[in-house]
């Protein structure tokens, strides 16, 4: 399997470079940043449109910006594309559901299968409990991440959401005077460090509380979980897939 890595230079790109080693039968034959990378192991390029080498899939770990000529590279070629990139705004998620119909776009807000578990859990539990829980999500992440709350934050919160048959709404962070209201599901996002990432959903009921927590001790279970994506969408037909399909296929 020849990979392209959009976003080689980053944090992720390396340690996806690094892990991909250790993986029977994956190659990353190019890769694409627009920032100068010194002892790669493979060609870099500035963009994807000036990348000429053949390949079978993309990897994207980069930033949301680099989605369209993602696309168009994808599209002239032919490839899967895998998006473990977060950030996106709703017209850049309807771009993507619009290009699956003629590509297969794998897309998730976390490629920790540990997280994608946890997310699975919460599609069964949240109705269960909402009428006697009050529900408050909270994240925890290093200095230099952009974007606030999390992908994995919302995706979370939007399973919660999907699962509760009554209208409930996001609060994000908290202030004022007023008391909390039981339809809130409050969502907060700390910055500090080198937190790699933490996810907590708290259920407060009266007298007891229930929490599920997810934390990253590195940054390599991304890099395996997207390359078990990669595994996953290698021959897929078009489509849009998410890590669900990989943990249930």
């Amino acid at each position: 399997m020849r990979i392209i890595l959009n976003g080689c230079g980053g944090k992720m790109g390396k340690v996806f470079s690094e892990v991909s080693k250790s993986f029977k039968g994956v190659e990353i034959v190019a890769g694409i940043d627009k920032r100068p990378v010194v002892n790669a192991s493979y060609p870099v390029f500035g963009s994807i449109l000036e990348c000429n080498v053949d390949s079978d899939l993309i990897v994207d770990f980069s930033r949301p910006e680099a989605l369209e000529d993602l696309l168009v590279h994808a599209r002239d070629k032919n490839l899967p594309l895998v998006l473990c990139t977060t950030g996106y705004d709703s017209d850049q998620v309807q771009q993507i559901a619009k290009a699956s119909r003629t590509l297969p776009i794998f897309r998730s807000a976390n490629m920790s299968i540990g997280i994608n578990v946890v997310n699975s859990f919460l599609k069964k539990v949240s109705a269960m409990l909402y009428q006697d829980y009050d529900i408050e999500i909270i994240e925890k992440h290093h200095n230099q991440k952009v974007d606030a709350p999390s992908g994995t934050a919302l995706l979370l919160a939007n399973t919660i959401k999907a699962s509760i048959p009554e209208e409930t709404e996001f609060v994000y962070g908290r202030e004022g005077s007023s008391k909390r209201v039981h339809k809130e599901i409050g969502i907060h996002a700390i910055r500090g460090g080198s937190i790699v990432g933490e996810h907590e959903v708290i259920f407060a009921g009266q007298g007891e509380i229930i929490e599920m927590k997810h934390t990253v001790l590195s940054r390599e279970v991304f890099a395996v979980g997207a390359l078990k994506a990669c595994a996953f969408m290698y021959g897929r037909p078009s489509g849009l897939y998410s890590m669900d399909d990989v943990i249930e296929g």
